[in-house]
This record gives structure tokens, sequence and C-alpha cells, in this order.
């Protein structure tokens, strides 16, 4: 039986790197896309070199060409990386056989978080061009990446309250041992080392107890400081950043993104806020969760002037009333009286007096108190329905609470009612480029160990990546071949063009100065 033979190892024969790439592949296209963007301008941070002479430095280019390749190819380590400018015929192509070290290629990503940013914006740009951002209809959303720190060196006060409670239990068993007058002398040895580790791990926790209270947060990761205990589902907590993304509905593809180490409660004002200014209009819709259900950041979309359309999240038990007929949804709120009344048509009303309540709870980063009006009636006091409507013991009545963004999320209540088939989109657009990222590529976790602006950098490469495969995907290779040509060779042009002003300008000086005799003087 015939099989096919491979070649003859020892064979000489010519070998061109640039004939082993075809026409179409991606990395042709990353390096287009790469070679069109004004790096100089990204202020990416030049490597450091020997003043003294050496080896120079490599061109930020080079090492964002082979990120942005890596991170496409659903390899982010730097040191696989690596290992693929020796091995891999496309990393080698488009690297021109450059190969840098582990170290280089991580301090990139490490230094450059801004960078990314605007290399990540430089993606959204290009897909406004070719039109594939709709800029009508936006959704939302968080998604929680697990950090470089275990749960074991995640540490809030009630854990090291514990921790040192144990300490001290076993401090006094071991003292115990050694104040016995007829212990066991390797017993007591044994007793006074444990003592001796039991202080050194009590010394550990008083320090983290004293960093805790100065810098008046209620978590502290030692592995990654930034990061923070997060909920990922029901109550399945992990150490983690929360990464918070706008996608366009067209194609799915993310406007923006930002890393953060809190829930969800507060980000749709900065989402919307940066919306506005990359789509360059506020004409559009927002859907978001109810995790986002919050009144002060419906005040900051009212102001943009932005429509969102926000699921509102179920009242609380510890809020109904005893029958759910005489929940606060059934009162009827009258804006004219600034009245509500009740299902059993009596009149609650306010004195006018704006109140301060405190959100603080124990475990949580402290709030600014919310502000609010309280609504009531005497008519309870003689109500037939009382027990049904509160369960209140001390027949004050019941107490309208009702908060000084009520108004806006009444009409965010009409606005999802009259638009729900709308907001049914939302997990459609936004879960998009989550599931391709978590799912089909792995990266659930943040690669990059030691603070918030690393996590940036490393989500930013990966958003980049993610823009970048959905453009290739639609557009056709030829297509956007010869757009970013034509944008490299006006890019590169514009770039002549202002050396070339600059050089007439340092002319003109210098006529100048000659004419008035003070260059031979300088």
């Amino acid at each position: 039986m015939k099989y096919i033979i491979g070649k003859n190892r020892s064979q000489l024969e010519m070998f061109c790197l640039e004939e082993r790439i075809e026409k179409d592949n991606e990395v042709r296209m990353i390096e287009l896309f790469v070679d069109s963007l004004p790096l100089a301008d990204y202020g990416f941070v030049e490597q450091k070199t020997n003043p003294q002479g050496g080896r120079p430095a490599y061109h930020p280019g080079v090492l964002l060409k082979l990120f942005i390749y890596g991170y496409m190819n659903r390899i982010r380590s730097s040191r696989q990386l690596e290992k693929e400018c020796n091995r891999n015929l496309e990393v080698m192509w488009l690297m021109r056989e450059l190969a840098p070290d582990h170290n280089t290629i991580s301090n990139f990503r490490r230094d450059n978080p801004e960078g990314i940013k605007k290399v990540f914006r430089a993606t959204v740009e290009l897909a406004k061009n070719f039109e594939l951002i709709g800029g009508k209809l936006l959704a939302g959303d968080g998604s929680v990446l697990r950090a470089q720190n275990s749960k074991k060196k995640n540490y809030n006060q009630k854990k090291i309250d514990r921790h040192l409670a144990y300490i001290e239990a076993k401090l006094d068993e071991y003292n115990q041992i050694l104040s016995s007058e007829d212990g066991d002398v390797e017993a007591k040895e044994k007793a006074q080392k444990k003592i001796k580790k039991h202080l050194e791990h009590q010394k550990k926790y008083k320090e983290l107890e004293k960093q805790l209270e100065e810098s008046g947060e209620v978590q502290i990761s030692t592995s990654d400081p930034d990061s923070r205990q997060l909920i990922v589902r029901n109550m399945i907590t992990e150490v983690a950043y929360n990464l918070q993304s706008t996608v366009d509905a067209k194609h799915n593809i993310p406007i923006n993104y930002e890393i953060t180490n809190e829930n969800d409660s507060k980000a749709m004002g900065g989402m919307l806020n940066q919306a506005v200014e990359i789509l360059g209009h506020n004409e559009f819709t927002a859907l978001f969760d109810k995790g986002y259900h919050t009144g002060s950041e419906f005040e900051k979309a009212d102001k943009l002037e932005v429509e969102v359309l926000v699921a509102i999240p179920d009242l609380p038990s510890s809020s109904m009333a005893p029958d759910h007929a005489y929940n606060i949804s059934e009162f009827i709120y009258n804006e004219e009286t600034d009245t509500y009344t009740c299902p059993q048509g009596n009149t609650l009303k306010s004195n006018g007096k704006w109140y301060s309540k405190s959100r603080n709870h124990k475990g949580r980063k402290k709030q600014s108190p919310i502000k609010m009006k309280q609504y009531k009636t005497n008519a309870c006091k003689t109500c037939p329905v009382y027990d049904l409507c509160t369960r209140a013991k001390n027949k004050r009545g019941r107490i309208i609470e009702r908060l000084v963004y009520a108004h806006l999320l009444e009409k965010n209540k009409q606005r999802m009612k009259k638009h729900y088939e709308i907001y049914r989109q939302r997990q459609a657009i936004v879960e998009h480029p989550f599931g391709t990222i978590k799912r089909q590529w792995g990266f659930d976790h943040i690669m990059t160990k030691k603070t918030i602006k690393r996590a940036s950098a490393d989500i930013g490469l990966v958003f980049v990546a993610y823009n970048l495969r959905r453009i290739f995907n639609i557009l056709s290779p030829e297509v956007l071949k010869k757009y970013l040509s034509v944008l490299d060779f006006y890019f590169c042009t514009f770039q002549r063009h202002l050396k070339l002003i600059y050089r007439i300008i340092i002319l003109k000086f210098e006529i100048c100065f000659f004419e008035k005799g003070e260059l031979k003087a300088a």
C-alpha cells in the first residue's frame, strides 16, 4: 500500500516568508491596521534603553501587532507569545523575525493601558467609517472576571476578627502549657515555637486591620490590591473585577469598556456619558438590566437627555404589605397636589420637608444619604384593613417614602410598559461579546496582576481583538485592505507634510534672527 511521503529534512531549498503567508491572511490585516494608526499621538511609553548604548528599543507598533495577533488567537501569556515568535510562521512574518523576550512583551502591556484604550477607540472609528455601528440602540451590562487573587488573600473586618480571635485562643492554650510546673519539656519547646508563629500571624492581621481602617474600604486584597470579592451569580462570590461594556445593536460591536471593582448600581451614568461622546449625539436608546436601577443614575441620564429602558427590580419582601393588594405600587400619586391615594381612597400628605435617609450597611462601602419625603394620614388609625396594609404594630399608620428621584423612576416604568419588546433585545445584544470572549475564547479571568490599570490593559486588548475579528468577518478582505492602505498612505503623507511645515517655520525664525543680527550673538 502506498502512502504520502514527506520531504527529506536535509534537503536544501529556498524559503521565503512572504510566499508562505496567503494574500488574504488576517495577519496582513493586522499589519495594515496597526500601520494606519498614529501611535506617536497615543502616548505609548518608550522602552527604557541603556544610556551608555546597547541594543535599541522595539517600536510600539511591533509589540502591538504581536499582542493583537495573540489575543485574536487566544494567546495572552507573554511567555507563550515569546515562543510563538520563534516557531509560528504567521508571527515571524508579522514581526519580521524579531523575537522580544517575555519581559519586554509583558512590560508593554503593563505600561500602556491608556494607549491600548485609544487603539480600541480606533477599532470603533473603523467600524463607524464602514457604517457597522447604527448608533440608535445600545445595550449595557457588566460581567465579572476573576482576578489573580484567591479568596484566602481577600480580607474584611469580620474575617480579620475571626482570625485574631482564633490566634488569641491558641496563645492562651500554649501559655497555659508553659505556665504548668510539671509540663513535658518537649511539649513546652513545641508550645514556644507555636507561640512565635501565632504572634507573627497576629502582627500580620493587625497590619491588615490598620490598612483597612486607613483606606476606608470594606475589603482588602493582598495579591491584587484593587480586586474585590463580588457576586458572580446568586450568592456565589469571587475575588474579581467588574467589566462594564456598552454594545451597539447593529452588529453587536462594543463601543466602550470600563473596568471597575464595584457592582453595577453606579455605572450607568458614566457609560451613557462616554457613549454620547463616542457617537457624537444623544439620540439613541440604551437598555440595562435591573442591577442599574438607581435613582441618581436616572438623573444623569435625564441630564444627558438619553432615553433609557431599565428593568424594574422586584419589591423586596421587607417592603411588601401583608396583602399584596396594598403594596406601594397600588398607591396612586398625584403630582399636582403632591399626595398619595391609598386603595381605600384615603389621602396621604407630606409636610413638604425633605429628609436625608442613610444608605450605609454593615460590610458595604459608605454611601451618601438620599433625600426623600414622607407621606401619611390619620385615617390609618381607624382603617378596617390596617393589618392587611402594614406590619407596624404601634398604630402610627402606613408611611410612604418618596425619593427625590421618584419621578424619574416612574417615567422609566412607563417607558418599559410602552417599549418592552425593544427591551427584550438587550440580552441578545450585550451578551454576544461576553459569550464569545468568555465561552469561546476562554478569557474568563484577568491575565495581569497588581492594580486596576493593568487589568484595564488586558481587557483593552481583548476588546481590540474582538472588534477586529467582527470587522474582519463582516467586511470583505479586499475592501478592508484598500481602506487601510489608503489610510496608511494619507497618515504617512500627513506626517511628512507636518515635518516639512516644521522645518519651514524653523527656517523662517532663523532668517528673522539673522536679519535682526541676533543669530550671531546667540
